[in-house]
């Protein structure tokens, strides 16, 4: 059998349209495309295959202006998936970039299990039918210049849109978009373009939508313009997932200025004004009585014990030697840099959305069934978004607005405070992390993991209402997180037998993945125990890795780090370099940290910040097999170093009596400036691979473990809770909106 990463030749079809419109058929031909169901090895492979009998409705538009259009059917919050299907568009259509037109796809329903963006799948899943139905508008284009030049498409050339024929005579593709339309669905068999011939694909291209971003042209949803639509707010509890018992004083915020409605909902008391400004007045003037949440009385400690309950048993001690170690990784905010919101119109009998949603299809479904409506009734249109890395994956600001708007009868721009996704929003779970390596001389022969989680929230299943609705039964969410755990897990090294097992408890939290679901603290735990075993060994931690990692491909990403980033240099004492390893969804990755500890670093004054140690050098390589866009993945790399530094010293909220202390970026201490790596460096591998592989959450993992295990050579200890930093936080919480009360328990919510 063919290789499927050989593969060129596919069907695709030419749809009934007045232009031009083509499209993938991959569920035919060759039979390695669907791959084997017997050899599926990871999440990404499933969620690729679940979309694969709907990547034909994946369509490409040439339109008589010569440009050409795409709906992408997933949602752009920043990682540049935009840009990199323009990219493929205008490899296979050999048009110039800047005429590809990218735009975000409505909710589609047809589009079953095809229309979810995470598991860094889009790519993967998107690479051949994107290419695929721009090669079938390639291939009928040309066959329209032939008839129209009285020649044969093998005497024409088609090079930046335009078509040239060997007497030299020329013609843009934009006078031929109505002629190779068709009345009716054609089969069109097309071969791709071979990777030898790719003058788009692997290069590096700045973002198609950045001079938009840093002039402010850019549209988010806040930004839209929908008539009758005002801002709106909701006062939320004190306590996570709180109900209102009453509101005392409606009628005097209702005579506020400009205050059109004050309306009890699910979540809290919405507010509509004519400026945000005066929502937030509003809603620091409301008076309610408020019923308990989900979590009351709950802090730190009490889920960690909660967790030690529920925490699964090693196996048998061996009788050989062992090391173990023991992780606590604190909840961690999911609040992205675009503050949570959505805009709706619900009238009687119809509803319209517009939100940033990566889930868009059980929105919708989700949405009408709030409102009583039947879906078809209900229209989602999804929007670019600033930031989410898995926040956007759920969709309640969406589903607030419309049930704001349903109540009130009126349009809605709903956005939530800065301090209502901290406290009320999606969080990474707490989470504990036991590991034991048996060990025999120089050989390893077994691993154990047992990974304790408050219970990850799976409820926008894959992406539409069946699998959403069996996430969330009792045993349907345990099945989901087990699948995510294991099929989102690789054992990377020569370790004998493997035990990984993942246990969740306690429902009451607002939980989702944040660049990952498992991952960086399984990972991190790993390799912090994989340092202790190559101590007891009287091995370097580096030259352990080498020769414990499995292949070839996964050795030369840890050799290049150590190459680029000196590893084994002399460094001053409170200083010290650590190197980690991850791979995920076939993909590799390693980087390689120094930090600094010292007394004068750790403790230089910081104007409203916190110092503790920094990182000083970054270096990550990666092999993501085929890369599309090598400047989208370096800004994507980057970005997960950040994440990674974060995680492993600063980042975390403190749980207190059943609410959130950290309320905003002011004391939720995400990776600034001052803790940034001076010294960064992305190493992109040469990959002969014709395929992508994942990328979005692969850098994440290896760096909080490389930070983890740089600390703890600097300092001698190894680090057991995560970020380093959560026990020695110390801030007063600020008045936010509005402030907590004195006694979060009085169920009083006071201005």
């Amino acid at each position: 059998m063919t290789a499927p990463i050989a593969r060129r030749r596919f069907l695709g079809y030419v749809l009934a349209a007045p232009i031009l419109v083509t499209a993938a058929d991959l569920a035919t031909g060759d039979p390695a495309a669907a791959g084997d169901l017997t050899e599926l090895l990871d999440l990404n492979d499933i969620m690729t295959a679940a979309a694969l009998p709907t990547s034909g409705l994946i369509t490409v538009e040439i339109n008589p202006d010569g440009t050409v259009s795409f709906a992408l059917p997933r949602a752009e919050v920043g990682q540049g998936i935009t840009t990199s299907s323009a990219m493929l568009i205008a490899e296979e259509l050999a048009v110039p970039l800047s005429r590809v037109r990218v735009t975000l796809a409505d909710a589609r329903p047809e589009l079953l299990f095809n229309q979810l963006t995470g598991a860094s799948n889009t790519t993967i899943a998107t690479y051949t039918p994107i290419r695929v139905a721009a090669a079938v508008a390639r291939r009928r284009i040309l066959a329209a210049a032939a008839t129209e030049f009285g020649t044969t498409v093998d005497d024409l050339q088609l090079k930046a849109g335009v078509i040239t024929d060997t007497t030299g005579r020329s013609a843009d593709i934009s006078e031929f978009a109505g002629k190779a339309a068709s009345p009716r669905t054609l089969s069109v068999p097309v071969e791709l373009h071979s990777r030898e011939s790719f003058t788009v694909i692997g290069r590096p291209h700045s973002r198609i939508d950045a001079l938009d971003a840093v002039t402010g042209r850019k549209k988010f949803a806040m930004d839209l313009d929908v008539a009758g639509a005002k801002p709106a707010m909701i006062c939320r509890p004190p306590t996570i997932n709180g109900k209102v018992g009453s509101v005392t004083n409606r009628a005097e915020v209702l005579a506020m200025p400009g205050v059109t409605d004050v309306v009890t909902v699910s979540t809290g008391v919405a507010v509509r004004a004519g400026t945000f400004g005066q929502c937030i007045d509003a809603v620091r003037a409301l008076r309610i009585v408020w019923r308990p949440g989900t979590v009351d009385g709950k802090s730190d400690d009490s889920v960690l014990r909660e967790l030690a309950a529920a925490e699964l048993p090693l196996g048998p001690r061996p009788p050989t030697r062992t090391v173990e170690g023991r992780f606590t990784f604190h909840f961690r905010s999911n609040s992205a840099l675009e503050p949570n919101c959505a805009i709706a119109d619900v009238r009687p009998g119809r509803a319209e959305i517009w939100a940033s949603l990566k889930s868009p299809i059980v929105a919708r479904q989700s949405i009408a069934a709030c409102l009583g409506l039947p879906p078809g009734a209900v229209t989602v249109h999804v929007t670019e978004g600033g930031g989410s890395f898995g926040r956007k994956l759920f969709f309640d600001a969406a589903l607030e607005a419309a049930e704001v708007s349903q109540r009130i009868g009126k349009p809605v721009k709903l956005m939530w405070h800065r301090a209502d996704d901290s406290r009320q929003g999606r969080t990474h779970p707490m989470a504990t992390s036991r590991v034991r390596i048996a060990y025999a001389g120089n050989l390893v022969l077994g691993y154990e993991q047992r990974h304790t989680s408050v219970t990850t929230d799976l409820g926008h299943g894959l992406g539409e209402l069946f699998t959403a609705m069996a996430a969330r039964l009792p045993i349907g969410d345990a099945a989901f997180a087990q699948t995510f755990f294991q099929f989102s897990h690789t054992s990377p090294y020569r370790f004998g037998i493997h035990s990984r097992l993942l246990s969740e408890t306690g429902k009451g939290f607002n939980t989702g993945s944040m660049r990952n679901v498992y991952s960086p603290d399984t990972t991190c735990a790993r390799e912090l125990v994989i340092d202790q075993l190559a101590a007891r060994m009287g091995k370097d931690p580096y030259r352990f890795r080498h020769d414990f990692l499995l292949d070839d491909r996964s050795r030369a990403v840890l050799c290049k780090v150590a190459e680029a980033g000196q590893w084994g240099r002399p460094m001053p004492a409170g200083t010290a370099q650590g190197i980690a390893f991850h791979a995920e969804y076939k993909a590799v990755s390693a980087t390689l940290m120094e930090i600094d500890c010292r007394p004068e670093t750790v403790n230089r004054p910081i104007r409203d910040g916190v110092g503790g140690p920094r990182i000083t050098k970054a270096v990550s390589a990666v092999d993501v097999g085929l890369t599309v866009n090598p400047r989208g993945l370096e800004a994507q790399m980057m970005g997960g170093i950040s994440d990674g530094i974060a995680l492993a010293l600063t980042s975390s909220l403190h749980l207190r009596d059943g609410h959130f202390l950290e309320a905003s970026w002011d004391n939720y201490f995400y990776t600034r400036q001052w803790n940034t790596p001076p010294d960064l460096r992305i190493i992109i591998m040469p990959s002969t691979s014709g395929q992508p592989a994942g990328a979005g959450e692969l850098g994440v993992a290896a760096a909080m473990a490389a930070a983890a295990c740089a600390y703890a050579r600097a300092t001698g200890t190894m680090p057991t809770v995560f970020p380093i930093n959560h026990g020695t936080l110390s801030f007063t919480p600020k008045p936010t909106i509005p402030p907590i009360p004195a006694s979060p328990t009085d169920g009083v919510r006071r201005a």
